[in-house]
């Protein structure tokens, strides 16, 4: 089994490099947060969008990310009023 799956000897190396496990385990998440993170701060063109950027990245775990790195940061009209610095508002 291992010899069709070469990513599960990550998890054979654990005993000895447990960082390696938490890197396998958390960078497929990045991308799905830095989404989520991204659209809430940013306009769209409708809150719609929006609102189903933010879904797609918390419902569609790897897949929502990537696909918002691809596509849904492109579509953004800048940063939120709210989400300016201080000396931009206005």
């Amino acid at each position: 089994m291992k010899d069709l799956l070469p990513i599960l000897n990550v998890f054979s190396l654990t005993d000895q490099h447990p960082a390696l496990l938490v890197l396998a385990l958390a960078l497929p998440i990045l991308p799905n947060l830095w989404s989520i993170w991204h659209s809430y701060k940013h306009e769209f063109t409708s809150p719609m969008e929006k609102y189903g950027w933010m879904l797609a990245g918390v419902m569609l775990p790897v897949i929502g990310g990537i696909l918002y790195l691809l596509f849904g940061f492109r579509r953004t009209t800048g940063l939120a009023s709210w989400a300016k610095p201080p000396q931009q508002r206005g």
